[in-house]
């Protein structure tokens, strides 16, 4: 969920090397068993059968090419998978937060949160980083007066009517050095971290606040390896 709103361009090409590799195995399974058909019901010599002798070389051929897009679309399987594995922390996160928050029923039965609404205040949290990190556009000191009166306007709806704005949007998505990723794989964790916190707060009652505070801080500490699961066990006890 988290590359779907991140990187839509990975996500669509992941649904479309799926759907690709789908067409790839019902054409091969097509082939042979076209090919099977025709062999059995073969008459005479098969070496003088013509038809059948073009038939097996166009199957051959199409084998071929298929068996190479299948190799391609490998390769290109695993780039989006390195891609996408960028974003797991964030999505790692957002995990533990809804674990947690199904934890909070072992307080009071009166803690029921909803996986629907969960979700929709993660998809708020990658928004707001989303539109914290958005690139700002250079403003040149006369182009940017004279845009204030029109021309510019203009130029920025003719922008949004195309669509023009958005492309960039994901062509900036595209080009993110690794330090920039890093540094907003950072952000998301951040937000979704305090969205989720927020909204299970407010679902709280005012004694259990400071005890679900300690045990998401907890939760982080041992995901991270800083302190040993056994260890905030014992505590607890």
């Amino acid at each position: 969920m988290v590359v779907k709103k991140e990187r839509p361009d990975l996500a669509k090409a992941s649904e479309e090397l799926i759907q690709q590799q789908n067409e790839f195995k019902i054409k091969l399974k097509t082939l042979e068993k076209d090919l099977l058909h025709k062999l059995t019901t073969a008459e005479g010599d098969i070496l003088e059968n013509i038809e059948l002798i073009e038939n097996l070389e166009y199957s051959k051929k199409l084998s071929t090419e298929i068996n190479e897009k299948v190799a391609v679309a490998k390769e290109t399987e695993v780039m989006i998978k390195e891609a996408s594995e960028y974003y797991r922390p964030a999505a790692s996160r957002g995990a533990l937060m809804f674990f947690l928050m199904n934890d909070l029923a072992k307080m009071h039965s009166f803690y029921k949160f909803s996986l629907d609404s969960f979700i929709i205040v993660i998809k708020r949290a990658i928004d707001i980083v989303a539109e914290a990190m958005k690139p700002k556009k250079e403003e040149n000191d006369g182009e940017g007066e004279e845009g204030e009166d029109g021309e510019g306007e203009k130029e920025d709806n003719d922008g949004e009517e195309n669509g023009d704005g958005d492309d960039a949007e994901d062509k900036n998505n595209l080009e993110l050095s690794p330090r920039t990723l890093a540094k907003r794989v950072d952000a998301l964790i951040e937000s979704i971290t305090f969205q989720a916190f927020n909204y299970t707060r407010r679902g709280t009652f005012e004694v259990h606040k400071l005890c679900v505070a300690t045990m998401l801080c907890f939760k982080i500490l041992v995901k991270k390896g800083m302190i040993q699961q056994n260890e905030v066990d014992s505590l607890i006890k």
